[in-house]
């Protein structure tokens, strides 16, 4: 046997550091929003795909870039027992790309439009909305280069936040153009870091040699104040790149989605291509609630947007860096635990996860606990939200839980109703009760609470 500290027994009873437990009302707020996720994607055509929680560590690492921050600082890997290196995912996009390749879906009517929700796992320093072990909601669209495509992704995501109340959702958008078009820029802009690389930090040096766009991802206040001034995608797109990225200008300008054009989004992995974006909203302080909202150019709401909440991009090469075929696509995802964060600030108290009990049952003795579990399935079989506490044998003990629960009826059952196949109903409110056979009393609780509401 191992023995254990008591400082280690300790220790044992605490999570992790970046990691929670989510129950009560943090696990009704994410009820909450990956319902409303679930059923905007679903109006949009998206189909629902579960990816496991472990992949292959080379599906992240040959896909996300050697020089990505996730990758070198943020992966959870480990080895099998038979050797094998695996990771927990940290991202969702592989492994969607890798399941639309390992099942053939190109062969499916394309484009594949799919949703997936789950934990994912990075190593990074835990701070407010951002966790060690996260939750995300995600949208992809495999199997299109059409601009269209883009602009449902992003559409679909503001649709969701819009509908949670974040009004002043918006987008910061750019082009990080084709494999072409990339040459140019890549130049450019690694002539124009080496003018500058005494301001980088030590990363962004090394970045500097292997992959200068990681500059303009950092977060260093120097490396990011030189990104400001470094020279910008757009100005190098090629002529396919240029149409695709007005044409989806042009789509967001039809949905009325406020947009900011940002040169510095590259986000944070190799895979992207052509459109990036972030999703941001508005902080609202109890002043501003207070004020009539005022006309302003929706492009200057976007650029006030203080929160990032998800994002994403076109991601057309990722098919062929995992061996298969060329597969355009794009896709998104909502930082969950982020828009939960906001929404308690906000004050938003979404219903309970479950549906509170109108009905607690009450057993006393024996043969009246005896025919408790067949009772309860009658009512559940009914639709009749009911709580219990079948460990309990004091009435007064039971009752008082119903009263706490707020429940309307209290359905007592005692040694005698057992025997007579009879149960009391109690009103708790009035305290009126009637004694009524089994078979009659479900209708008559569907009558009765029918009248509450």
């Amino acid at each position: 046997m191992i023995r254990i500290s008591k400082a280690k027994k300790q220790e044992l009873y605490r999570t992790l550091k970046g990691v929670r437990d989510v129950f009560g009302e943090d696990y009704a707020m994410r009820e909450h929003i990956i319902e409303r996720c679930r059923a905007i994607a679903a109006s949009y055509g998206f189909a629902p795909i579960a990816t496991p929680h472990i992949e292959r560590a080379e599906l992240f690492t040959s896909t996300l870039g050697g020089t990505s921050d996730v990758v070198e600082k943020q992966m959870y890997t480990l080895k099998t027992r038979g050797g094998e290196s695996v990771a927990l995912r940290p991202e969702g996009t592989a492994s969607i790309m890798r399941a639309y390749i390992e099942h053939g879906m190109h062969t499916w009517s394309q484009p594949v439009l799919l949703w997936y929700e789950g934990n994912f796992f990075r190593h990074e320093s835990p701070q407010r909305g951002r966790l060690r072990e996260f939750y995300q909601f995600g949208l992809e669209a495999l199997g299109t280069d059409d601009a269209i495509a883009d602009a449902l992704i992003i559409y679909t995501m503001v649709l969701v936040l819009k509908d949670l109340g974040l009004e002043a959702a918006g987008a910061h958008i750019n082009s990080l153009g084709c494999k072409e078009c990339r040459q140019n820029w890549r130049k450019e802009l690694s002539a124009y870091f080496r003018k500058h690389v005494y301001k980088l930090c030590k990363d962004c040096r090394r970045r500097l040699k292997e992959n200068p766009l990681r500059i303009l991802d950092c977060k260093e206040e120097a490396c990011r104040e030189l990104g400001t001034y470094a020279p910008q995608m757009v100005n190098h797109l090629c002529a396919a790149c240029k149409t695709h990225f007005k044409e989806v200008i042009e789509y967001l300008d039809a949905v009325g989605v406020a947009y900011f054009l940002d040169h510095r989004l590259v986000r944070g992995l190799d895979y992207y291509s052509r459109t990036t974006f972030e999703l941001f909203v508005e902080e609202e302080t109890a002043e501003d609630a207070g004020k009539e909202d005022k006309k302003e150019d929706k492009n200057d709401a976007a650029q006030k947007a203080p929160h990032a909440l998800g994002g994403g991009g076109r991601y057309d090469y990722l098919g062929e860096t995992l061996g298969s075929r060329s597969v355009p696509a794009v896709g998104g995802a909502f930082g969950v635990d982020r828009l939960m964060s906001l929404l308690k600030r906000r004050g938003v108290r979404p219903k309970p996860a479950h549906e509170s009990p109108k009905v607690f049952f009450v057993q006393l003795g024996t043969a009246a606990k005896r025919k408790s579990l067949q009772f309860i399935e009658e009512l559940r079989k009914a639709k009749i939200p009911a709580a219990q506490s079948l460990s309990k044998d004091s009435l007064r003990s039971q009752l008082r839980i119903a009263d706490r629960l707020q429940a309307s009826f209290a359905l007592i059952l005692g040694q005698k109703e057992a025997m007579d196949e009879t149960i009391i109903v109690r009103d708790m409110e009035s305290g009126a009760q009637e004694t009524l056979p089994f078979a009659k009393s479900i209708e008559y609780l569907k009558l009765k609470l029918k009248g509450k509401k």
